[in-house]
């Protein structure tokens, strides 16, 4: 009798974790985990070149921290599209070693007020730092923890020094 007490709960932990797992599979989850599993071959700043990603440079913010070094797909910016596998912007720390790491991905639009999975967009206006008219972004930090927001501009625990040593 015990070992059929034992059967029954061991069945329903096993459909337990299967229909967790289908969830998952059907899009339940953050929206940092979906970026992570739609974004994750940009780990290798090769596949984010051979998509048709141009860096350009780190950048820091005023008050510490930075964003990182922007890889920027023009086609996409100007589609004004917003999709979670084709972000306009994929985000690299540069490492004293000369490698770069993946930290997060930026998506950017003209058109808003807009949001991505129930997420909004931050607006930027008109003259801005990267000469563009005005827009809404939204960074996604899937790959390095932000302190003070997965959906934060800059990452207090991000830096540009590795590009300075390099110079």
């Amino acid at each position: 009798m015990n070992t059929h007490v034992w059967t029954r709960h061991l069945i329903n932990l096993s459909i337990l974790s299967i229909a967790a797992t289908a969830a998952n599979a059907n899009g339940t989850g953050t929206l940092e985990e979906k970026v992570r599993a739609a974004d994750s071959r940009f780990e290798n700043v090769a596949m984010a070149t051979a998509e048709g990603y141009a860096p350009i440079p780190c950048a820091s913010g005023i008050t510490g921290g930075a964003m990182g070094i922007h890889y920027v797909n023009a086609a996409y910016l100007k589609d004004d599209r917003v999709d979670l596998a084709r972000p306009e912007a994929v985000m690299y720390e540069p490492m004293a070693d000369g490698t770069q790491k993946l930290v997060a991905v930026e998506y950017i639009t003209s058109k808003g007020p807009a949001s991505l999975e129930g997420q909004l967009f931050n607006f930027n206006s008109a003259p801005n730092r990267y000469g563009l008219g005005p827009f809404y972004e939204l960074h996604v930090w899937a790959w390095k923890k932000n302190p003070t927001g997965t959906f934060a501009d800059m990452n207090p625990d991000v830096s540009c020094e590795a590009m300075k040593m390099g110079d």
